[in-house]
């Protein structure tokens, strides 16, 4: 009989402790929720947004989203940077960004209507003292480049007359801004191309009618890997 009484007691201590647990097991448990959440906000803005920052000689601007210049649709995959010209000689990165914005304002058509409203932007703009605007998102399309605006980054560059050749400024800041966005994008220089490669445009004209000088242009570029 006494042993069962020891046992009653013993079974009975054995009890308690299972009601009280082990003291370590609760703050550690906290330990690990802690640092999960801690993971979570480090890296919830980088999962949200998997566009490249732009460097700081970049000026960011924006355009609204809308239907007619930033129609905020998401780019699958980046295979390919297309140089564009403005078309418009003399003016300024910030005037044909400002061209872009006003788009917004245009009007809808109609249900069954055609279609005569303007589509256009471009991810880049670089003005004729070689200033860099960024317009566009770079995980989102620009209305530039037709069927080729589901997988590139286009770059628009200002020129001071008709024949289309850039600045030297406008130049250097082009190479410096393909180079970086190659970096980002794990890109080769045979995936810089023109307008005119992907629509026959003349476009970027200089280009498309001096093609020794793009050769040149990708020479240049080539020579920045190294």
């Amino acid at each position: 009989m006494a042993q069962q009484r020891g046992g009653k007691r013993l079974a009975s201590r054995e009890k308690q402790r299972v009601r009280r647990g082990n003291p370590f097991v609760l703050p550690s448990i906290l330990g690990v929720i802690v640092l999960v959440l801690l993971g979570i906000k480090l890296a919830l803005p980088q999962f949200l947004s998997s566009a490249p920052t732009p460097p700081d000689w970049v000026t960011q601007e924006l355009l609204e989203v809308n239907p007619f210049s930033r129609p905020g649709t998401k780019l699958e995959e980046v295979t390919g940077i297309v140089v564009h010209y403005v078309g418009n000689p003399g003016t300024t990165a910030e005037q044909n960004r400002s061209f872009f914005a006003g788009l917004a304002q245009q009007e809808p058509a109609a249900e069954g209507e055609p279609d005569s409203n303007t589509y256009a932007s471009s991810h880049f703009l670089i003005g004729l003292d070689g200033e860099i605007i960024q317009c566009i998102p770079l995980d989102e399309w620009s209305y530039c480049t037709s069927q080729r605006n589901k997988d590139t980054i286009s770059i628009e560059c200002c020129h001071p007359d008709e024949e289309g050749a850039f600045t030297e400024a406008t130049y250097q800041s082009l190479l410096k801004l393909v180079h970086w966005l190659q970096e980002e994008f794990h890109l080769s220089t045979d995936q810089v191309i023109r307008h005119y490669d992907v629509t026959g445009k003349e476009c970027p004209r200089y280009y498309v009618e001096h093609p020794e000088q793009w050769e040149q242009f990708k020479a240049d570029l080539d020579q920045m890997q190294d």
